[in-house]
């Protein structure tokens, strides 16, 4: 395009209404693509990228199919709300919140600002998680007797994702697993409802989500009244809880009750306050960002409190940051974990640390 067929685009015009917008911009796709990509260049690392995903989402197209629609026009009306959301970027506002919606395995996920955006490194954890659980876990620590059809004693596996956000990781493994039941809690009731609108959007119906700041709620019921996770022997509608998540008593001694899991999974807030990356991460819930001077604190209550929730044998895999790996290694074998190692995302930075209750 031009600079002469170029419109003005106004400073503001995520405000300015755009309904009563006729008729067909000047160019073609390719050219309002080439002008995104200018004007993020200096406010982004994948300028063009972003400006490609943005115009996608507006045309309803995957990103991909963009270089087929490069000589097609385009409305006025999309222009606007073009130049709005380019605008929205090189303020920095991350592409995911500005479209609502993250790829992430295999599901696509909405997104907002109640939630961390689902990153390419956490399906370091969910591969892991997804190992860790092979078919038909033996029954350990259970009440539950061994299903008549199953010789072998063995029963689904019980995982527990603490601090869902999105779902992202609940969602993954139970799509994954779809013999698994998967509990996913997260402290903030808005983040629960992006969950359970990501489970409805992807079609997982084997999680169940909680509002609980990590293992509280889950002391004193396993799940919220009136919801469950099995079908009752009648096949009805009425979903009951398994009797292998009724609580029984804390190993604590304390005189609390927990639920047994076959696998614990969290991506925590592990960021140091004050830490000098949290201005580029300022559009993200800081709740779910920082935790203590040091970053580690949710993760030192994590590791304190989950071999009271987990089965002999059970695993607890935490995403941590790429200088955490030593300290959440010592933790772990502070709190009686064996088998502990350190994985590395795709940028070959420590990412998850793992451990097994023995």
């Amino acid at each position: 395009m031009s600079e002469s067929a170029r419109p003005v685009l106004p400073s503001d015009a995520s405000l300015r209404p755009v309904q009563a917008a006729e008729g067909l911009a000047p160019g073609v796709v390719a050219d309002w693509l080439n002008w995104g990509a200018t004007e993020l260049a200096g406010h982004s690392d994948s300028a063009r990228a972003d400006a490609e995903m943005l115009l996608a989402a507006l045309l309803v197209v995957d990103r991909s199919q963009l270089r087929l629609r490069h000589e097609d026009t385009i409305e006025v009306a999309t222009v606007l709300r073009y130049a709005s959301c380019i605008e929205r970027r090189k303020g920095g506002e991350p592409v995911a919140y500005i479209v609502g919606r993250q790829g992430f395995w295999t599901l696509e996920l909405a997104v907002d600002t109640a939630v961390l955006i689902p990153r390419a490194d956490t399906e370091t954890l969910v591969e892991w998680a997804i190992s860790v659980l092979p078919k038909q876990l033996p029954i350990v620590g259970r009440a539950t007797p061994a299903d008549p059809s199953d010789p072998g004693g063995r029963g689904p596996p019980y995982v527990l994702d603490l601090g869902t956000g999105s779902g992202a990781i609940a969602l993954a493994v139970a799509c994954e697993r779809a013999d698994a039941f998967v509990l996913a809690t997260d402290l903030s009731e808005t983040a629960l409802d992006v969950a359970r609108e990501n489970a409805r959007l992807n079609g997982v119906s084997n999680v169940e989500f909680l509002r609980s700041s990590w293992f509280e709620a889950l002391r004193k019921s396993p799940l919220p009244p009136g919801e469950g996770w099995v079908r009752d022997s009648a096949q009805t509608e009425r979903l009951t809880a398994p009797e292998s998540l009724t609580p029984g008593p804390s190993p604590d001694g304390r005189g609390e009750t927990s639920a047994l899991f076959d696998l614990i999974v969290s991506n925590p807030p592990y960021i140091a306050e004050g830490d000098e990356h949290l201005a580029a991460l300022r559009y993200e819930p800081r709740l779910a960002l920082t935790s203590g001077p040091d970053g580690l604190d949710a993760l030192r209550e994590i590791i304190r409190d989950a071999p009271q929730h987990l089965n002999a044998g059970g695993w607890l895999l935490l995403e941590h940051g790429h200088d955490q790996g030593a300290a959440v290694r010592e933790l772990l074998a502070s709190a009686g974990f064996t088998s502990i190692e350190t994985r590395q995302d795709f940028g070959s930075n420590d990412r998850v640390t793992g451990g097994q209750k023995p």
